[in-house]
């Protein structure tokens, strides 16, 4: 436990001390700060194509992640086939944040093509499909695939890109992206040359 290092110097300061000792607190403390004036909201809508499951959710308040709406998100991204929960990398959440601002519609809905995959679920994909990695990284719940209602996926990847936060896949014959925060690449499943690259 943090130890106060404040002072009461005299009974004419008593009602300065709580204030002075509330400041002096690290932001680590509280895991959700008190809203006052000037705090930004960071705020998701998502939509699960598998389950028809929807969330709206502020996942964070300015550099603070809320570990309730963490848990409802892990929830909301399990592996849909056995219902196995992992929780998600919340950098994740931010780029998904900042990707449908940068498109032009923050606040906007998404849709959810594919969250966390358990060992298993992958591994059966992989049999029974094309373009899915034996290490992906959905299986360590740092992934996220998806679709965006009214915004072109082809503008989506782009937009994906220019963020350089982590891997951003292209699917455009199932039409959904695949973003992740290992280490920055790109790839384009069936695409032809002139989007491998990115152009």
């Amino acid at each position: 436990m943090q130890t106060s290092r404040c002072i009461w110097v005299s009974s004419a300061f008593l009602f300065l001390v709580p204030l002075a000792c509330a400041l002096a607190q690290s932001p680590e403390v509280s895991p959700q700060p008190i809203t006052s004036r000037g705090t930004h909201d960071y705020r998701l809508r998502l939509y699960n194509t598998h389950t028809a499951e929807r969330i709206d959710v502020v996942y964070r308040r300015d550099d603070t992640y809320i570990p309730e709406a963490l848990a409802k998100l892990d929830y909301f991204l399990r592996d849909h086939r056995t219902g196995d929960v992992r929780h998600f990398d919340p950098r994740l959440y931010d780029i998904l944040s900042d990707l449908i601002a940068s498109v032009g519609h923050p606040g906007g809905e998404i849709d959810i093509v594919c969250g966390y995959r358990t060992l298993s679920t992958n591994e059966s994909l992989r049999a029974h499909t094309t373009g899915v990695a034996k290490n992906s990284l959905h299986i360590q719940a740092e992934a996220i695939d998806l679709r965006m209602p009214g915004v072109d996926t082809l503008k989506l990847r782009k937009a994906a890109l220019a963020l350089a936060r982590g891997g951003v896949g292209y699917y455009p014959h199932s039409n959904f992206i695949h973003v992740d925060v290992g280490r920055i690449r790109q790839w384009c499943f069936d695409c032809p040359a002139n989007l491998v690259s990115g152009d």
